[in-house]
């Protein structure tokens, strides 16, 4: 039994071998970044959560008997769709879409047992709700009261903050990261490697800026943890940094984009921008370490190594916008 964040207790069962007998669904779920641009922007948001979604998908008869379990009074089985299955993730996505296709990507988006209904008009959210409480009735979907809000103009999705103004970071991560002290061992500076990961999108070259953490793992097997000046300036540039991070701005449908590279000896970036009267506005901030083999590539090497890098972890923009690259280096001869 494991206590969940609100008090209550679920039930685990360890399905690590039924989990490699089965075959992997590869039903796709949604790119997190692509719902986050697509619910941001909206003038009314509601955002519901299934109550034990996956429990609310009945297992075939036939496989009943693969989940069974056993206890101190007996063998047990589950009729419901249990947590822990590594299909049950692909399972639900794929119902949702069943029930929801008439609504997806117009006036809903789901991930997995996380709804949202959006509306770009206040007096039109009512009928938006309408239809997708319609379809909870009809297919007796229940949600949990105590993870929905209705009717709100911004509020938390799949770990970052939306609103009708752009994307904000999840304040609830960058208080964490606010809130640690420096790194005391190899432990600390792995959780704030990990924060630091979560927050990425936000992080203009965060790549050469927080380098140092890096060094530590990096050099952790030959010289153990070793936290210098170098490391304690980018941690309290960091959290001064973090004090006012930056509100991204959702693209618009056929406009042009515009990619900065920056490259140096140890890291390549990008910065995905859009422009709005004039002003350009961040979309997305895109940042590597390069390796010990990529460090030594020529400059030009390098910033061809920041395109292509930037252009795949941006391919969602790249495939639906024109994007103008601009850089200190020629790419169009070199390329």
């Amino acid at each position: 039994m494991v206590k969940k964040a609100s008090g209550a207790w679920r039930m685990c069962v360890d399905y690590t071998d039924l989990n490699k007998a089965c075959p992997n669904d590869s039903f796709p779920l949604p790119r997190i970044d692509q719902l986050v641009d697509a619910t941001s922007g909206h003038q009314m948001l509601s955002f519901m959560d299934a109550y034990s979604g996956y429990n609310q998908i009945r297992m075939d008869h036939v496989d009943e008997e693969a989940t069974a379990f056993q206890t101190d009074k007996g063998l047990y089985c589950y009729k419901i769709m249990p947590f822990g299955l590594k299909n049950a993730g692909a399972t639900y996505q794929r119902l949702m879409n069943k029930v929801f296709k008439d609504l997806i990507g117009r006036s809903m988006e789901v991930y997995i047992d996380d709804m949202l209904v959006k509306t770009l008009e206040r007096t039109k959210h009512i009928f938006d709700l309408e239809q997708c409480f319609s379809l909870l009735r009809h297919y007796n979907i229940r949600l949990n009261p105590a993870k929905c809000a209705f009717g709100v103009t911004f509020g938390k999705f799949l770990g970052f903050m939306v609103t009708h103004r752009g994307i904000e970071a999840n304040p609830e991560k960058i208080k964490a990261l606010r809130d640690m002290v420096p790194p005391r061992n190899i432990k600390e500076v792995q959780r704030l490697n990990g924060r630091i990961a979560a927050l990425s999108r936000f992080l203009a070259r965060s790549g050469d800026k927080y380098l140092p953490f890096f060094k530590i793992l990096r050099n952790a097997r030959n010289k153990g943890f070793q936290w210098t000046d170098e490391c304690q300036a980018a941690f309290e540039q960091l959290q001064t940094y973090l004090a006012s991070p930056p509100l991204l701005s959702k693209p618009i449908q056929g406009e042009r984009l515009y990619l900065y590279m920056a490259v140096s000896s140890n890291a390549i970036s990008s910065v995905l921008v859009r422009e709005e009267n004039a002003i350009q506005r961040p979309v997305y901030y895109v940042s590597k370490i390069l390796s010990e083999t990529e460090g030594r590539y020529p400059l030009a090497d390098k910033t061809t190594l920041a395109l292509v890098f930037s252009a795949r972890k941006l391919r969602p923009y790249f495939q639906a916008h024109i994007i103008g690259v601009y850089t200190n280096l020629p790419l169009r001869s070199i390329l």
